[in-house]
């Protein structure tokens, strides 16, 4: 089943190659969406496709690259828009 989720990272997050790290992850797996840096200095992305890799996606977030340091994942979900690839935005 295809799903989408808006996914906000909260934690030390930007400056860290985090939209990088998720772009690259992100097309690995196969996933569709977008990352993006919020004035706020969380990062938010729409991540779409298959639910059992997007869930693993949620769960490398988690972690993302060495220098990141993330405290909490919110999750939303969302419809569709079936975005062409993966991009940072």
């Amino acid at each position: 089943m295809i799903v989408a989720l808006r996914l906000t990272v909260h934690g030390r997050v930007q400056g860290v190659f985090y939209r990088d790290w998720t772009v690259r992850t992100a097309r690995q797996l196969g996933l569709a969406g977008w990352v993006r840096n919020c004035p706020d200095g969380t990062v938010a992305a729409h991540v779409e496709g298959e639910e059992s890799a997007v869930r693993q996606m949620v769960e490398l977030m988690r972690s993302g690259p060495p220098e990141a340091a993330v405290e909490q994942i919110d999750e939303e979900e969302r419809a569709l828009e079936k975005p062409s690839g993966f991009s940072r935005r």
